[in-house]
């Protein structure tokens, strides 16, 4: 069952409007902030969240937007240094882990990474991965097969994970990390493979345990106090 959250959403160009329009969709409640209030036209007449002019790593406006009830954050303005502001602002003053930030240069996408911050880019794409980044339990496998009864999920590790083996990962629940990300390169994992923090996992699954593998994900792992 579909988890619904309120995520907020910092910018209103193409990307931010069309992220917020789809989350609405979903049944999700978002507040979008943007500096400039012409920007919210995009949006449409329609638009049922909440639009809040301002800037957006402003703690008061951050706060208007409901982040301290938010489960998520997406920072897609025009500017790499707003989006990284921003993400920092929500994840190290207001604790929140699942933030999203774009990046229009891929070079500086690494250093980011190694922040604990989620990068991605371009428009049509970025929707998309924000969306699985945001929301993973609500996103479409990557891949099924023709029986239905495995697939493939993308997954970005949970802070928790981090520094354990991945072999514990797949015992905890019941699946194989046959790839992934880490920090911008292609991750092949062996048997000796220690998960990182911001690791972009894809995980083959039972379809019948889907459920059961975000549950494992959200919860602490075993042995760890």
């Amino acid at each position: 069952m579909l988890r619904l959250m309120h995520v907020i959403v910092v910018g209103c160009g193409r990307v931010g409007s069309a992220l917020s329009i789809a989350l609405l969709d979903m049944g999700h409640s978002v507040a979008i902030i943007d500096r400039r209030r012409e920007a919210f036209a995009r949006l449409g007449e329609d638009f049922g969240g909440q639009m809040i002019e301002g800037i957006g790593f402003d703690r008061d406006r951050l706060i208007e937007a409901g982040i301290e009830q938010a489960t998520a954050l997406a920072a897609v303005t025009s500017g790499d240094n707003s989006n990284v502001l921003v993400a920092r602002v929500a994840r190290e003053n207001f604790g929140l882990d699942r933030v999203v930030a774009r990046i229009y240069d891929p070079r500086r996408a690494t250093i980011y990474q190694r922040l604990g911050l989620t990068t991605v880019a371009t428009v049509a794409w970025t929707t998309d991965r924000v969306l699985r980044r945001l929301l993973p339990q609500s996103t479409p496998p990557e891949w099924t097969d023709p029986t239905a009864k495995v697939c493939l999920v993308e997954r970005v590790l949970p802070d928790p994970w981090a520094g354990r083996p991945l072999t514990e990962l797949e015992e905890e629940v019941g699946a194989r990390v046959v790839g992934g990300g880490r920090l911008g390169s292609a991750l092949v994992p062996s048997a000796g493979t220690v998960a990182q923090q911001g690791d972009v996992l894809y995980i083959a699954v039972r379809t019948d345990d889907i459920e059961a593998l975000d549950r494992a994900l959200a919860a602490e792992p075993a042995g760890r106090h």
